[in-house]
Order: structure tokens, then sequence, then C-alpha cells
């Protein structure tokens, strides 16, 4: 049986997913993330996400699937990254995190580095 880090695709590569860890620390502070599964269903069902980080990790594999399915039904910008304790760490947790989506803030500070992080997964994503 394959592993989920084999199946995961797109999977980040190294400088990405330090990128994209970095990202989701900034808008942790800025309180622009939710944390889990269940949180970032709420947060791309609201029209708020603008980004969703998976675990490719993450056991059982099934649990985040349905966040890719929804991700593609309202063209949200998703990547899988190798960890789910790195991404929780990012998060400021101590547990491991499966699923993280960055929201949106209007005129935020981060409004510039979110975007240019959509670019590049949507152009892996290719």
């Amino acid at each position: 049986m394959p592993s989920s880090l084999q199946t995961a695709w797109p999977l980040a590569h190294d400088p990405l997913t330090q990128q994209l860890l970095d990202l989701v620390q900034q808008a942790s502070h800025y309180k622009q993330v939710r944390k889990g599964a269940n949180e970032s269903i709420k947060a791309l069902n609201r029209g708020m996400a603008e980004l969703v980080v998976l675990a490719a990790n993450a056991a059982p594999i099934a649990v985040v699937l349905p966040l890719v399915l929804l991700c593609e039904d309202k063209n949200v910008p998703w990547i899988w990254l190798g960890s789910k304790s790195a991404l929780g760490r990012a998060c400021g947790v101590a547990r491991p995190v499966i699923a993280v989506c960055v929201t949106s803030n209007e005129g935020g500070e981060l409004a510039g580095q979110i975007g240019k992080m959509k670019e590049q997964v949507e152009r892996l994503a290719v």
C-alpha cells in the first residue's frame, strides 16, 4: 500500500514548504488562520478561505480528502505539506494539525504575501 506522501499531489518542495510554514505562522499572529479539518471546512463554506494547507501524513488520509473536493468546488488553491507536526508548530499549538486554512482580511498586512503564495501553489498544481 503506497504511503500518503507518495499519493499526495501537489506536494510542496522544501523551499516552498518553508515559505508556507512562515506564512501560516504570520497569519496565525494576525488571527487569519483556521486550524483543523472542521474549521477549514467552515471557512471554505463561508467564503473566507484564501489558501488551504493539508498535512500529507494525516492518518487516515481520508479525513482530509473532503477538503480537497471542497477546495476544488470553491476554486480555492490547496497544497499538501509533508508534516502535520510542523504545521501545528507554525500555528502556534503543541498538537499536530492536519489542515490549515488561511483566511482573507481585506486590506490586511498579509494580503500581498497570501496573493504571491496562491500564485506559487496554483503554478505547482498545473
